[in-house]
């Protein structure tokens, strides 16, 4: 499946999360939500690239540990209340449903507030969700970096209050392949029965071990 049918697929499904996306204190260089979901869902521009990241274990670990897989990549922050653990857990329940095939698809939950969610606070909270899922965090440059690669918005809700948890951001579902090409997005809110039907040709495609 091409990377524009799977945008088309689900261009009516584009839903945002915590609230909206209202930009606060925006870098000059930071895009507005509108612009980037625009990018992602009519594939403007390359989508995806390399990291460098900490995982929830206190590894480091990179995209290249992943190869041979297909990922499944979500950005989000553990204080999240509602789009991240529900999109999270229609993720763990798609792999859930695939049974062993479910072996070749690896899900990746990269967090957009570093500052809090240290390796400690991630290995608490992927427990909850599935015991696949591997989350991922860094310095503020690292996730800057890899989110303007996946065309991600992210912008805190009120920038003056640093304790305040609340963050705007897409909430998007990207595909990637085995050689770490991007192949396409899911929606906030897909449900597990379409997020393996999207699944199913891809995994078919992999090599037979």
């Amino acid at each position: 499946m091409s990377k524009l049918p799977i945008a088309l697929a689900f261009a009516g499904g584009i839903a945002v999360a915590a609230g909206g996306w209202t930009l606060f204190s925006q870098k000059p260089e930071q895009r507005s939500s509108a612009a980037l979901m625009d990018v992602v869902m009519w594939n403007k521009e390359p989508i995806g690239g390399s990291f460098n990241l900490v995982d929830h274990n206190g590894k480091s670990r990179t995209d290249a540990d992943f190869r041979g897989k297909l990922l499944l990549i979500y950005f989000g922050f553990t204080f999240c209340s509602d789009a991240c653990p529900t999109d999270l857990q229609s993720i763990g329940a798609a792999i859930d449903r695939l049974g062993p095939a479910g072996e070749a698809i690896q899900p990746l939950f990269i967090t957009i507030d570093p500052e809090k969610d240290t390796p400690e606070q991630l290995r608490n909270y992927v427990a909850l969700i599935h015991p696949r899922l591997i989350g991922l965090t860094g310095d503020p440059k690292q996730i800057r970096a890899i989110a303007r690669d996946y065309k991600v918005f992210y912008a805190r809700t009120s920038p003056t209050k640093p304790t305040d948890p609340g963050i705007d951001h897409s909430s998007f579902v990207y595909l990637v392949d085995q050689d770490g090409k991007y192949l396409g997005y899911l929606p906030p809110g897909t449900p597990p029965d379409r997020i393996v039907e999207v699944l199913l040709p891809h995994l078919a495609a992999l090599p037979q071990t």
